[in-house]
């Protein structure tokens, strides 16, 4: 009887430390998965001031243009958590797309090899952010399962295990940067 009883406590206490160590694995691939989007947020950052300024030595009375995307740059450089972030992504893709909108109006910017280098890495960076994002949002929903189903959700409680939010930016917002060329023949 003594046997049972310790063989029934030692199957408790490993099915603690396994579930215990599961929900740490789950919230380290969380903070793993920001990570990886806060360094393509960064290098998406980093190239902008490039692009504004090629594209300003074209279009230099588009100057609301320019501060529309820095202070939108700032926003997202600056953001904490994963809510204020997704909000600074909305405002900065839409700035960009305004930045995009000036360089049609400018064939020679258009044609230009700095441009369009600049353009390819930051829509490469922006393919990366959003397979970054899904990672991050899968992490999330595997944590976030953990923490809502039973048995895990007692001990996720008890060990102060607690949701994430998805990072979540608006769907319309969603869209390449970088459109394809138009071909006409005519």
């Amino acid at each position: 009887m003594t046997w049972i009883i310790i063989a029934i406590i030692a199957v408790i206490v490993i099915a603690l430390i396994v579930m215990y160590n599961g929900l740490v694995r789950a919230g380290v691939r969380v903070d793993e998965a920001w990570s990886d989007i806060t360094v393509q947020l960064k290098r998406r950052a980093d190239l902008i001031p490039n692009l504004v300024n090629t594209v300003k030595g074209y279009a230099k009375h588009e100057k609301g243009v320019f501060e529309e995307v820095t202070k939108a740059r700032s926003a997202v450089i600056n953001a904490t958590g994963v809510q204020e972030t997704a909000d600074a992504e909305n405002m900065l893709t839409g700035a960009l797309k305004s930045l995009f909108a000036v360089a049609e109006a400018y064939p020679d910017l258009k044609a230009n090899e700095n441009f369009k280098q600049l353009q390819d890495e930051l829509v490469d960076t922006e393919d990366k952010i959003q397979a970054a994002r899904r990672f991050y949002n899968g992490s999330v929903r595997d944590l976030n399962i953990k923490v809502k189903t039973v048995p895990y959700n007692i001990f996720a409680g008890m060990f102060g295990f607690k949701e994430r939010e998805f990072f979540e930016v608006e769907e319309a917002e969603m869209v390449a940067i970088a459109k394809p060329t138009d071909v006409n023949f005519e």
